[in-house]
């Protein structure tokens, strides 16, 4: 037993040596040589547990990319170690994963998992706008992936706007082209050149006079209709114009009314859509975790609630949800100004988060690490218990002897001594004569 233990040890060790092969440590160096290849880079900080967390699924995505044949470079940079890289790009939090190709560089904004990033290297890496040569083409795409932005026709002005706004949001979503012949019948057209979203089973045409400009539909249509949703989605969701209709549940422990309540955004994102699309993005949560913290306070499960990212509002029902009318009249409350907006992103609501999460955090390490966490804060405790002490102690010096003490050392008699020693020398003149 201790043999096999002993065997897996450094099999484990080899294995991650193999996988860290195809991940670069990169330098200064990384601005002049990125320019020739394209790069997924993982900007990091020595100091971030996240990053070390992180580093194991980092591995696993440059082995797969080679794996696959991608000609897509993998690497790492210690931010700290080499801050000149840092002018071209916008990090604002770590691990930053950043796509670089050429000029220009793509940041992934999604879940930190193999599969999300790899689909996004995949998506980014490649034409802005790929090409749907064949019915059987158009169909494989179809049944691959849950939602995807298609132009349809020529060359036209469309065209190039489509191109344009594909550019701004394929971090996001893929962009295909095709003509009209490359689609099923059940695809109608009102007219040529169209673009269509294909998600949740059906499609729906952009039409200018009522969606307006093509980069706002494009923002708004770029999710499913009722999706779960985590962190990093609310996240985006911020830099929409929508609200956002959430169903927090526990699926872990599913009741009746967190199944109901599931049941009842559903419905009304699907077979109400043409009233509320353009507002509310619908959805569901598992947990409360970060709600609570977005709230700074506890949300109850499970729970509806509509947020207002962009501000960091929020809206809560004054009575308990039961059936599709109670939930619609909330909706319009909210609509219409008719419910109490809580929340927002003033300075003393910012103070109170700031607040909120120093304490959130202070609790979370008492309950993992209590003797770390008691250590840790007793540090700048101890530190200002020290300054204190010094200057409460400290010995007041004469400002005679200190200015002397100061001559001294400069090599310069002090002007008191001088006339000491004169007067002695004076008495002593007279007593001779």
């Amino acid at each position: 037993m201790a043999g096999a233990r002993l065997f897996v040890f450094p099999a484990f060790v080899l294995g991650l040596t193999v996988v860290s092969a195809y991940v670069e440590e990169l330098d200064d160096k990384f601005n002049e040589n990125r320019k020739s290849e394209p790069w997924l880079v993982e900007f990091y900080a020595p100091w971030c547990e996240y990053c070390k967390t992180f580093e194991p699924i980092w591995y696993d995505v440059g082995a797969e990319l080679k794996s696959l044949g991608s000609p897509v470079n993998v690497g790492k940079l210690d931010t700290t170690a080499h801050s000149s890289v840092l002018s071209d790009f916008n990090i604002r939090g770590y691990p930053a994963i950043i796509l670089v190709k050429g000029e220009k560089s793509f940041e992934y904004r999604g879940p930190r998992t193999k599969d999300g990033i790899i689909e996004f290297t995949n998506r980014v890496a490649g034409p802005v706008v790929r090409p749907l040569t064949s019915a059987q083409l158009f169909q494989h795409v179809l049944s691959r992936h849950d939602l995807f932005f298609l132009y349809i026709g020529g060359r036209s002005p469309l065209k190039g706007q489509y191109h344009k706004v594909a550019a701004e949001f394929i971090i996001y979503n893929y962009f295909f082209s095709a003509s009209e012949e490359v689609l099923p019948q059940a695809v109608s057209l009102q007219e040529v050149p169209s673009i269509a979203v294909f998600k949740d089973g059906t499609y729906y045409l952009y039409n200018e006079k009522r969606d307006g400009n093509l980069s706002d539909w494009v923002g708004r249509e770029r999710f499913r209709c009722y999706f779960q949703m985590d962190s990093f989605t609310l996240y985006q969701m911020g830099e929409t114009t929508k609200l956002v209709a959430l169903a927090i549940v526990d699926e872990t422990n599913p009741t009746t009314e967190s199944v109901r309540y599931k049941a009842l955004m559903e419905k009304v994102a699907t077979e109400y859509r043409d009233h509320y699309n353009t507002n509310f993005q619908f959805g569901y949560m598992q947990g409360n975790d970060y709600i609570n913290g977005f709230i700074m306070g506890e949300l109850a499960l499970p729970s509806l609630i509509v947020m207002n990212m962009t501000i960091d509002g929020y809206y809560l029902p004054e009575q308990k949800v039961e059936t599709m009318e109670e939930l619609l009249q909330f909706l319009n409350s909210v609509l219409n100004g008719r419910s109490k907006l809580l929340g927002g992103n003033g300075y003393v609501r910012r103070m109170k988060r700031l607040y909120y999460r120093v304490t959130s955090a202070v609790k979370t390490g008492f309950a993992s690490a209590p003797f770390v966490t008691c250590f840790l804060l007793s540090l700048p405790v101890g530190l200002v218990v020290m300054i204190v002490w010094g200057v409460c102690t400290a010995v007041p010096v004469d400002e005679d002897k200190a200015d002397e003490g100061a001559l001294l050392a400069t090599g310069t008699r002090p002007a008191a001594s001088q006339r000491k020693r004169t007067e002695q020398t004076s008495n002593e003149s007279k007593k001779e004569d």
